[in-house]
């Protein structure tokens, strides 16, 4: 059959792809408005987060079976067209819990230790090692939001850290762990990191009046989806400083711009690097291709 692969893929999981038989056609240098153009005799398309399968592009997939996504997050697939349509989706959900995970830890502690400003600082000239006074993670309350694969391997780290762990999550209650409603996870905890896909049910689940019972200097991580925070009830609460500093690896639009987050010097951020390791995206690349290629030999 043929498959369109639209954003790079690890070379072992496109040669997954050919070994099956398959015709693969190469597209991830191509501009995303030719997809369209591309995908009309195409059978599957394997993506990553770049393509968003959906409107024009899916419509011109007259003959698509199956959609393959190499990475966790399915917010880029019209899920709800392609099952009306019986267009089978396959993720890889364990593929980057790791990449994930050590990701937040690193965001994790440059939120206490000053580790941009130290290394900035230094490159400009400067010696400021009495103004660089941090904070430690031990003995601190971490409130984990969704205890899903990734959120589970945060706290287990962040217990290797002496942390106490709160977690929030609706449709789990994860064995060994201390489960709490959002409440009183948001009042206790004197760290949030979130793991939790962007839905209409958690778009800016945490907004004005989270902030409010949040503790006075708590500090967050988010390297799951942006728009799960309200960007603007955030900026309220960096610049009134009850939050004390905040790491994001995602933002509501992506690349986020003049984005006035971005002027705060108690914003650590990174570009949506969260399963962007050599190890992640290689498992990655595998899992999508062994899925794609087991829904196409159903056919």
């Amino acid at each position: 059959m043929k498959i369109l692969v639209s954003d790079k893929l690890a070379h072992e999981g496109v040669e997954l792809l050919k070994n099956a038989g398959h015709e693969v056609v190469e597209a991830w240098d191509e501009p995303k408005e030719d997809l369209p153009n591309i995908i009309g005799d195409c059978d599957a398309i394997v993506v990553r987060s770049a393509t968003k399968v959906r409107g024009e592009l899916l419509d011109a997939g007259k003959n698509l079976k199956v959609i393959g996504r190499a990475g966790i997050g399915l917010d880029n697939v019209d899920l709800e067209t392609a099952k009306a349509r019986g267009i089978v989706v396959r993720n890889t959900p364990t593929a980057t819990t790791q990449t994930v995970a050590e990701l937040t830890m690193g965001l994790m502690l440059c939120t206490v230790r000053d580790i941009v400003r130290g290394t900035t600082g230094l490159r400009e000239g400067k010696w400021e090692k009495k103004q660089l006074k941090g904070y430690e993670l031990y003995k601190k309350t971490l409130g984990v939001i969704g205890a899903g694969r990734i959120g589970l391997a945060v706290a287990d780290r962040a217990r290797g850290f002496g942390m106490e762990i709160l977690c929030y999550d609706p449709y789990t209650k994860p064995e060994g762990y201390n489960n709490v409603d959002l409440e009183t996870l948001l009042k206790q905890s004197d760290f949030l990191t979130l793991h939790l896909p962007l839905t209409p049910e958690t778009k800016h689940m945490i907004s004005d009046a989270q902030f409010a019972i949040m503790k006075e200097g708590v500090r967050i991580v988010d390297a799951a989806r942006g728009g799960v925070i309200d960007e603007e009830a955030l900026y309220k609460a960096m610049t009134s400083n009850k939050v004390a500093s905040c790491a994001l690896d995602v933002f509501e639009t992506e690349p986020p711009g003049d984005n006035k987050l971005l002027t705060l010097p108690n914003l650590i951020c990174t570009p949506h690097i969260g399963a962007q390791t050599f190890e992640g995206q290689l498992r990655a690349g595998i899992m999508v291709a062994e899925a794609v290629n087991e829904e196409l030999a159903k056919l």
